[in-house]
């Protein structure tokens, strides 16, 4: 995995993306049956299993693994955000 030195993904923790995790192949796997992540705290909106959850979860890490060389990362939080806001 290469280290690229990228900024922070702007996550603001709304819980948006742990809501709708059955809209999505590669988090399908995380519903617990009504498309919330199984993992999710609903109350604060925090994952239970942060310092393990899976690398699809991990923004930048997920990036390193298999975009670095299909799309920027500028473009890609661009786009993620845009995801954001319409869930």
């Amino acid at each position: 995995m290469e280290n690229l030195d990228l900024s922070p993904f702007p996550c603001t923790a709304c819980g948006k993306c742990c809501r709708h995790v059955g809209k999505s192949e590669q988090t399908a796997f995380l519903d617990r049956g009504d498309g919330i992540c199984q993992f999710l705290d609903e109350v604060s909106n925090l994952c239970t299993i942060y310092e393990d959850r899976p690398l699809v979860c991990r923004v930048e890490d997920y990036y390193r693994a298999y975009l670095t060389d299909k799309i920027s990362w500028d473009d890609f939080v661009k786009d993620n955000l845009a995801i954001c806001e319409k869930l």
